[in-house]
């Protein structure tokens, strides 16, 4: 489980997090959701331990993050954040290798283990007409899923993304969405920001609302996700649809103008 105490993050002189109580179930898929400049991706960066902390700490597994090496905690998650360097010269599946890095020895050779989760990273991705190609020559959407698959080839119990559905068409990103449900049914820990509102209501057991650096609602789906906690959080005024198919609440926004 992951838990934030009491955490505080600046920007030099701005308060971008304020007093972030959070706990992240286990086997769970968690959004994150807020407007921009909320301060989503600084708790994500947070809890991977990308960013300095000026009060308050992460734990994972009751210890906290700054106690694992680097080695350690690349073992138990996975962080894609929003804007990643694409290295120059590397091919798909050069990257993917990247992903084993947690897990390979400084002497050891390239196992059946690696072999086997890059492949099922690739089929799970759906980048098999890819895997060969430079990355310099895909397009934007082809570009994250490579980088999604990379994620997934470090095999962790936790795995943390960045707008991860950024680039991709619909039909992608539903797909994408549906992996992520996949994983989360097989165990794994899914904490990720997403955009749209009714993709999170839909796929998300869990939600975290945040605004102006703070957590305004957080707790099942079902439960914040709700027309006095979006008007809230989003300065828009919204109503609430069942899906006819599903059942699930469906928000219509509209601005205050």
């Amino acid at each position: 489980m992951f838990e934030m105490k009491r955490v505080n993050v600046y920007r030099g002189t701005q308060h971008i997090l304020h007093d972030i109580d959070l706990k992240i179930l286990p086997g769970r898929f968690t959004a994150l959701i807020g407007p921009n400049g909320s301060g989503k991706s600084t708790l994500l960066s947070s809890m991977a331990n990308t960013v300095a902390i000026q009060s308050g700490h992460v734990e994972l597994g009751s210890k906290q993050l700054v106690s694992y090496s680097r080695r350690e905690l690349a073992r138990q998650m996975a962080f894609l954040p929003q804007h990643v360097h694409t290295p120059v010269g590397m091919s798909v599946r050069e990257l993917l290798a990247q992903g084993r890095f947690p897990w390979r020895s400084w002497l050891g050779g390239w196992s059946s283990e690696d072999e086997d989760a890059v492949s099922r990273a690739v089929a799970l991705c759906g980048i098999e007409q890819l895997i060969d190609r430079p990355l310099q020559s895909l397009s934007g959407g082809q570009l994250q899923r490579a980088w999604i698959a990379m994620t997934l080839v470090q095999d962790t119990p936790v795995i943390l993304l960045d707008e991860p559905t950024t680039f991709l068409d619909v039909a992608n990103q539903l797909s994408l969405l549906d992996l992520l449900s996949v994983l989360r049914d097989a165990g794994r820990t899914v904490v990720a920001i997403l955009h749209d509102l009714n993709q999170a209501a839909r796929y998300a057991d869990q939600l975290v609302m945040l605004k102006d650096g703070r957590v305004v609602a957080e707790g099942a789906t079902q439960h914040v996700f709700n027309v006095p906690n979006i008007d809230k959080v989003f300065s828009v005024r919204s109503r609430m649809l069942d899906d006819p198919e599903t059942g699930i609440a469906m928000c219509i926004a509209s601005s205050w103008a």
